[in-house]
């Protein structure tokens, strides 16, 4: 788990650091497009039936199985060539429709239309790349190779972050020269994943051969994985697809870039999620009862601590944060109250992730597929609705709504079947006793605060409520208070 926070971490700052220096290259429509890619990766990646999710459980499972070797290494085999046909036909319909895209969808008076049109073709042969990324990622967190995983992502986040801004610099500020780069280091990321996981399999007799017969023996799962990930990726992208046909690619810059902080924190609370997501899988193959509870209750608890005083600080003092991060007066009143609304959305997602991950691990992927059909039911007309009269504020209050949703219901169902008589104690113990604690400091330090001094005296007071909101929720929770006593506590006790 450490090494995903390190990865994570290190992949927020940099990224936080560079998204200014490319909106100055590039412009703020510029920056819409980049937003334009990372919403048709999203969405495209639905197309992967759930192989990803898939191939990470069942390397999980059957590593902890024994004579499973060949198997492994001969599924792996059958989902990869499976993924890779996928990829390349979403790819090529990609590069096929970039004309219709760049007429029909793309609503830009900064960018001509030729320019649009030639980013969107290069987007297409991304996406044959990434969406392999994510699919050798499953494999190598199935095998628990979390440590090397992030260090080869560290290393070509870095590359491909820093690299495109030294190409902006240096040889061309020019959106086309952004996304080449791109391709460059995402076709390498997505060949040294496969290399790496590959060499990390366990030895077997016979060399890897394609075994339609494996798929069979997956596929209700793999369906079910394919049914969340396609609602589940219609729901988190149905706001951002909406803001860019409804509202200029200069606002869907401004969302994006709102967008861009609240989703920082999916990179907080994602590490935890899969790193107890394949432990919880071996201990439901081992019947191990009290072993579940105990890693789910540390987990909720844990992303709660995690995301929870970010969340909310950044909502109290988001013109702030926002200001300090781009020096622009303007752009700060037109993301503030969009990224208040987006954070908290993103941080109810987060605190559902463990539940969730214990469904998959139980192999119950029904709720997650019935709650995200009614969610895209209902919601899909109400975004159209909210955006048309009320703006991007409005589609980003969807997004809230939605996970407020999965909060209320989703929780009460899933512990009717799953860890009974434990409700009560996700509510009050995992995450109402946090949030709690956290909001009322944080709400007296933004009562107090005037804003009347230099940016200096800002950050130093930001970062002072952050600390200070970090540490009332980390001694709210029974987990981190436990540590801390007896670390600390009762050693100077007993001294």
């Amino acid at each position: 788990m450490a090494a995903h926070f390190a990865g994570n971490i290190w992949q927020v700052g940099l990224g936080l650091i560079l998204i200014p220096l490319y909106i100055k290259f590039l412009g703020i429509a510029s920056y819409g497009l980049i937003g334009v890619l990372v919403t048709l990766q999203v969405l495209f990646g639905l197309f992967d039936a759930g192989l990803a999710n898939t191939l990470n459980r069942e390397m999980a499972r059957r590593s902890a199985l024994p004579r499973q070797e060949q198997e492994m290494r001969n599924l792996l085999r059958t989902l990869e060539t499976l993924y890779w046909s996928i990829a390349l036909a979403v790819g090529i319909a990609i590069v096929s429709l970039s004309p219709i895209l760049a007429h029909h969808w793309i609503q830009s008076d900064q960018l001509t239309r030729p320019t649009v049109e030639q980013a969107l073709f290069i987007m297409g042969i991304i996406i044959i790349f990434q969406m392999p990324i994510g699919f050798y990622s499953g494999g190598l967190l199935g095998l628990q190779k979390q440590v090397l995983l992030n260090v080869i992502n560290a290393c070509m986040n870095t590359l491909r972050d820093v690299g495109a801004v030294l190409i902006l610099w240096l040889v061309s500020p020019t959106i086309q020269a952004f996304f080449l780069w791109q391709l460059v280091i995402t076709a390498t990321t997505a060949f040294l994943l496969a290399f790496f996981l590959w060499r990390r399999l366990p030895v077997a007799e016979d060399r890897a051969v394609f075994q339609i017969r494996l798929v069979q023996g997956i596929w209700k799962f793999s369906a079910g994985m394919s049914g969340i990930a396609i609602l589940g990726t219609i729901l988190s992208q149905l706001d951002k697809v909406i803001v860019s046909k409804i509202l200029s690619l200069e606002m869907f810059g401004y969302y994006m870039l709102a967008s861009v902080v609240a989703m920082s924190l999916v990179r907080v609370f994602t590490p935890v999620f899969l790193s107890i997501y394949p432990r919880l899988t071996q201990l439901v193959s081992l019947d191990d009862q009290e072993g579940i509870s105990e890693l789910y209750h540390k987990s909720c608890q844990l992303v709660a601590v995690l995301i929870l005083p970010v969340a909310i600080v950044i909502s109290f003092f988001s013109y702030e944060v926002i200001l300090l991060w781009t020096q622009s007066e303007i752009t700060a009143e037109r993301t503030h109250l969009i990224l208040s609304i987006l954070v908290w959305g993103t941080a109810l997602n987060g605190l559902i992730h463990p539940p969730y991950a214990l469904q998959l691990a139980f192999g119950w992927t029904q709720l997650s597929v019935l709650k995200n059909v009614i969610a895209v039911i209902l919601l899909a007309p109400l975004t159209i609705y909210t955006t048309a009269r009320y703006g991007a504020a409005g589609a980003a209050s969807l997004w809230l709504l939605l996970n407020v949703g999965y909060v209320v219901f989703e929780i009460p169902i899933m512990h009717r079947r799953l860890l009974r008589n434990e409700m009560w104690r996700w509510y009050g113990q995992d995450v109402g006793a946090p949030l709690i604690a956290g909001l009322l400091f944080a709400g007296l330090g933004r009562y107090f605060f005037h804003g009347s001094g230099s940016s200096f005296v800002t950050l130093l007071y930001v970062m002072v409520i952050s600390l200070c909101t970090l540490g009332i929720t980390v001694v709210s929770v029974p987990t981190m208070r436990s540590r801390l006593y007896d670390r600390f506590l009762k050693t100077k006790l007993e001294f």
